[in-house]
């Protein structure tokens, strides 16, 4: 009769069992007269199905094929029942004469709705966006009020097919009816997983607590301009690969795998495999004492060399490129007090690079120390990370940066991001509001960009983190996780330093099988001193990742010799200035617990060379 859908807040119709015809229960119980309606008190209305009615007797017939306007809702209406009254000539269509009638008691809110008499343009209480359409309202709660598609939205909803081609989830999702700021704080504020957009606390929302899932109900529908209506895409989105593997025969595809695979290593196998010599002299390692070729597990045991393991608290870090060297090839200096090692790709590094893509106007020059700073320490230009291997220099500007960001490549893809290609890319002032999708931080320095996605990475991010590590802590690989991880109840604390981990906007390494987490910063495969980094640093990497500590040197001023290493807890205050140690390059005397910043030592070492 009214040609509305039946839908569930009706709670019962009339429906025939032998055909497809079905009637509201306040339809199929209209009144055939309607005394002192509210919008036309005064005169009896009947029901009819024609605009103009003259006989008060009239009898319903089967077809009438009359157009006629409501005079309360004003919609055209053909082959619709009405209520007329033939003295005024007024006549109102049975959606808005039984208005009253139709009501609904929804979950979301403690009164029971009712529907508006007019069609009206608003916004929805429920998802917060301007709608045309039918509206229910509290009649109590004057403010509430929601468009009839969130009223009819699913309370579970299982999304099979991508969302726009930008996202799918293998769990049941339920319908929630507020974010309470509580809560929110309590999961680190997490964004909508379509469109990254925060929450308002009282808007609905689908939600996965298992996985910490959620999306803002337009999203997780896939509503585009009639709300609920037009299922179809705007474009190819997020999942469509974006350029030809064949143009880029040699793209580097992150995370590395292991911690072992680095990107010197693949760059150097990408150009083939050239004579490795036995041994190696002076100019070609820059180091004074001749380098021997390590390369079977005989010439290991025949000079008790171990390979790093730091389940086993052993550590051989590479001087070139500050890497754990983790298997043969390498070479290691012939002197046994010297513990100057170098991976076998590393005595291959070019000596010159020209037309670097951050320094294009002079070429960058190989360089064993950089002189800029006590014991070679430099801070690279591109990665921002401190470092005490090789660099590659210019003097005349006083521009170094570390071997690996020597040679940085042009594009990456990365499987955060998967099928788009990731261009070499530095932000301007402008765009550093946009931050880094692993760490959520922002930065002037160079990183990796999609930018039909506004997807940026920092260059250290995308290349320093691998896709599985190991840790003395747990028996299993660990895989870099990108989002919470699924089926995880609890919240999550990293295994090392203890402090409760962020997987909404940071990315970090987790065991499915034990359900351990580690923040990045405290996982790498090098040593680390003590189970403080990350509570002590923000850095989404390893904040000596370029550092090789435990050398041992002679110092002014001091009649012991030191060991450059991080300082712990226990290490208490400077020396020379009196702040606390812990956490800082530090140059320490094991017999006497004397210990200074490596700073203040080098101010104090140019100070006291002034004067």
């Amino acid at each position: 009769m009214c040609k509305e859908e039946i839908y569930w807040f009706h709670l019962c119709y009339y429906s025939c069992k032998d055909c497809n015809y079905s009637l509201h229960k306040f339809c199929a119980q209209l009144p055939k007269t309607i005394q002192d309606h509210p919008l036309h008190p005064g005169h009896d209305l009947t029901l009819s199905q024609e605009d103009q009615l003259y006989d008060p007797d009239f009898i319903f017939k089967e077809t009438v094929d009359s157009e006629w306007i409501c005079d309360v809702c004003f919609i055209s209406r053909r082959n619709f029942y009405n209520y007329h009254c033939h003295i005024c000539k007024f006549s109102i269509d049975i959606i808005c004469a039984t208005l009253s009638e139709q009501k609904m008691d929804h979950p979301s809110h403690p009164h029971q709705l009712q529907r508006y008499f007019n069609r009206m343009i608003t916004s929805c209480y429920a998802c917060g966006d301007e709608h045309s359409g039918t509206f229910f309202h509290c009649t109590i709660c004057s403010w509430f009020r929601i468009h009839l598609d969130c009223c009819l939205l699913p309370v579970k909803l299982l999304i099979q097919k991508f969302t726009n081609w930008s996202f799918s989830h293998s769990h049941m999702l339920t319908l929630s009816y507020s974010f309470p700021f509580i809560e929110l704080k309590a999961k680190f504020i997490p964004r909508c997983r379509v469109c990254n957009e925060g929450f308002a606390c009282r808007r609905w929302l689908y939600r996965c607590d298992r996985c910490r899932y959620y999306a803002h109900v337009n999203c997780a529908t896939l509503r585009k301009d009639a709300f609920m209506s037009y299922l179809t895409y705007a474009d190819l989105g997020k999942t469509y690969k974006n350029f030809k593997d064949d143009d880029h025969p040699n793209l580097i595809r992150c995370p590395f795998p292991v911690e072992s695979f680095n990107l010197l290593m693949h760059h150097f196998i990408n150009k083939g495999k050239l004579p490795i010599k036995r041994k190696i002299y002076g100019d070609m390692s820059s180091h004074k004492h001749p380098l021997v070729l390590f390369d079977s597990q005989e010439s290991l045991l025949k000079k008790s060399v171990s390979l790093h393991d730091p389940v086993k608290r052993v550590q051989l870090l590479c001087d070139g490129c500050v890497r754990p060297i983790t298997d043969i090839p390498f070479y290691k200096c012939s002197q046994h007090s010297c513990d100057f090692v170098l991976h076998e790709w590393c005595t291959r590094l070019p000596y010159k690079i020209q037309d670097h893509h951050d320094h294009p106007e002079h070429t960058l020059i190989l360089l064993p120390m950089a002189p800029t700073n006590f014991l070679g320490v430099f801070r690279c230009e591109i990665c921002g990370l401190r470092c005490n291997g090789f660099a590659y220099g210019c003097w005349q500007c006083e521009y170094y940066v570390d071997v690996n960001c020597g040679f940085l490549p042009d594009a990456i893809t990365h499987a955060a991001h998967p099928n788009h290609l990731l261009q070499r890319f530095k932000p301007s002032a402008r765009e550093l509001r946009k931050g880094c999708k692993a760490c959520f931080c922002a930065t002037e320095r160079i990183g990796y960009y999609c930018p039909s996605c506004d997807f940026f990475l920092h260059n250290y991010c995308a290349l320093l983190l691998p896709g599985t590590i190991r840790h003395k802590y747990d028996k299993h690989p660990l895989s870099l996780r990108y989002q919470p991880a699924e089926n995880h109840a609890s919240e999550y604390f990293c295994e090392i330093c203890e402090d409760e981990v962020d997987p909404i906007y940071n990315w970090f390494y987790h065991c499915s099988s034990c359900a351990s987490s580690m923040h990045t910063a405290c996982a790498p495969l090098k040593l680390q001193c003590e189970q403080s980094t990350y509570s002590l640093s923000d850095h989404p990497i390893f904040e000596y990742y370029n550092v090789k500590f435990g050398r041992r040197y002679k110092i002014q001023n001091h009649q012991h010799d030191v060991a450059f290493v991080q300082g712990i807890n226990d290490d208490g205050q400077c020396a020379v200035c009196r702040t606390q140690l812990q956490n800082r390059m530090i140059l320490k005397c094991f017999e006497c617990k004397y210990a200074v910043h490596h700073e203040c030592h080098y101010r104090k070492q140019e100070l006291d060379s002034s004067t």
